[in-house]
Parts: structure tokens; C-alpha cells; sequence
């Protein structure tokens, strides 16, 4: 018991090996969750893009077979941002746990069930190459149907990445509220991170119900994650604040432990 408490009081020590080798691999984690930030925003935003070129032309369901590889590159891309979006949750998970778990795991769970969503409206996009081949091969008078179910099943992936996005951003205003708490990053860009991620969810919902203010009120969201991820890619976590979240008063807080204090007889 006594060697595990010297350990446990060595690794408190800001000149400890142990705390030194703890806040090296919290800088390896910062520059590359940034760096999942990033690629985050280019693999889904390149997929939507190509996707949006096909979709949002007149009578996209019949000139489909022509273009379909750009749309299935562009669903490929968009897929790709789950494996980006669960990495950015999970290199997160060590780092939160230590300043509050149940923050840590919300966040974690919001990513899980984002990414589901987003997946789902992909699916539905994918479902547009076999209709637009068997509208193809029914005719233009027999395939009267073809242009409705493609509006629906484009609608359907709108829906699903709104409700996608808001899942995300109840997990992202626990964040940057823990955040801006532990001081892991400067609070001003934090303090962005609350009230980004409260009008993303605000315009996600809009989007849902027909109100399209999502494009403006995503704007200052975005700052955010550009923000955040540059920040932690050239200066990474607070050491200050990394090396607090590491005694174990802050890893009972964390876990919602209460330290039993002796009371004298």
C-alpha cells in the first residue's frame, strides 16, 4: 500500500519522469485529434460536395448512370469520416476522463450515435444508384415514380445528417463546457466551443422542421473546430492544466469518488 502511494505522490510531481512521459504522449494526442479536426472537415466536405453535384441538378435520377462514380466517390469520402469521427472520441476519452468522466463518455456516446446517423444517409444515397438503373431500364414511361422516390431518399439523408449534428452538438457543449472548466485550452476558445455547438443544434433542428438556417448558425461551430484544431496541433493541451487532472484528488472528483477524510477520535 505504502509503495502504490509513493508512486501515486511521485507521479503529482511536475519534474517526475512519470508525469513528464504522461504529458509527452497528451501532446502526441492533441496534434493528432487536431489533425482528425482537419481531416474531418475534408473527407466529409469534399464527400458532400461531389454527392450535392449529382443530387441537386433537375432531374438527377435520370442522368445519374452517367455520373454515379462521382456520386459513389463522394459517399466513399463521407463514410470515411466515421473512422475520423470515432478516432477524434476515442484519443479524446484519456485525456476528459481525468477532469470528468461522465463528460468524457458523453461526448464518446454523441460521436457513436452521430456517425450512425451520418452512415444511415449515406446508405439512403447509395440506394439512388440501383433505382436510377431500373428507372433506366423500365423507361422514362413506365419509371413515372423514379423522381419522387430519389427527392425522398435525398431528403431522407438531409434528415438523417440534422439529427446526426445535433447529437453531436449535445456532446460538443459538454465538452467545451469541461474545457473551458479545466482550462485544457483557452477559455475564450472554449467559450466559442458552447455557443457554436448550442447554434449548430439550433440550425440542425431548423433544417429538420423545414426552417433552412443551418448554413448561418453552423458558422460560428466551425470557427470553433478550426480553431481548436489548430491550437492543438501547434500548442496541444495546457501541461498546467493536463498535469492537475493527473493527482488523484482530480481523479476522484473525475470519477465522482469522495475521499474519505479522517475525522480525530
Amino acid at each position: 500500500m505504502q509503495a502504490t502511494m509513493d508512486g501515486r505522490h511521485a507521479a503529482d510531481q511536475p519534474g517526475s519522469s512519470i508525469t513528464e512521459k504522461i504529458l509527452g504522449s497528451r501532446r502526441t494526442y492533441a496534434r493528432l485529434i487536431g489533425a482528425l479536426f482537419i481531416i474531418g472537415f475534408l473527407t466529409y466536405g469534399i464527400g458532400l460536395t461531389l454527392v450535392n453535384s449529382v443530387i441537386t441538378v433537375p432531374g438527377f435520377v435520370a442522368n445519374l448512370p452517367a455520373v454515379q462514380t462521382t456520386l459513389l466517390i463522394g459517399a466513399f469520402l463521407m463514410l470515411l469520416n466515421t473512422v475520423v469521427d470515432v478516432g477524434k472520441g476515442v484519443l479524446f476519452f484519456p485525456i476528459l476522463e481525468h477532469h470528468g468522466k461522465r463528460t468524457a463518455l458523453v461526448y464518446l456516446a454523441a460521436i457513436v450515435v452521430q456517425v450512425v446517423f451520418l452512415d444511415l444517409g449515406v446508405i439512403f444515397l447509395l440506394m439512388l444508384v440501383p433505382l436510377a438503373n431500373i428507372a433506366a431500364d423500365a423507361g422514362a414511361s413506365s419509371a413515372a415514380w423514379a423522381p419522387g422516390l430519389g427527392a425522398l431518399l435525398s431528403d431522407s439523408n438531409t434528415i438523417a445528417y440534422n439529427v446526426g449534428q445535433a447529437t453531436l452538438c449535445f456532446g460538443g457543449v459538454f465538452l467545451s463546457i469541461l474545457l473551458f472548466r479545466t482550462r485544457l485550452i483557452p477559455r475564450a476558445l472554449a467559450g466559442l466551443g458552447v455557443v457554436g455547438y448550442m447554434l449548430h443544434a439550433a440550425g440542425s433542428v431548423s433544417e429538420i422542421f423545414g426552417l433552412p438556417l443551418s448554413l448561418f448558425l453552423l458558422i460560428p461551430g466551425a470557427i470553433f473546430e478550426v480553431g481548436i484544431a489548430l491550437w492543438l496541433i501547434i500548442k496541444g493541451f495546457q501541461p498546467a492544466a493536463v498535469a492537475k487532472g493527473l493527482t488523484p484528488q482530480a481523479s476522484d472528483r473525475a470519477s465522482g469518488q469522495v475521499t474519505p477524510v479522517a475525522v480525530p477520535a
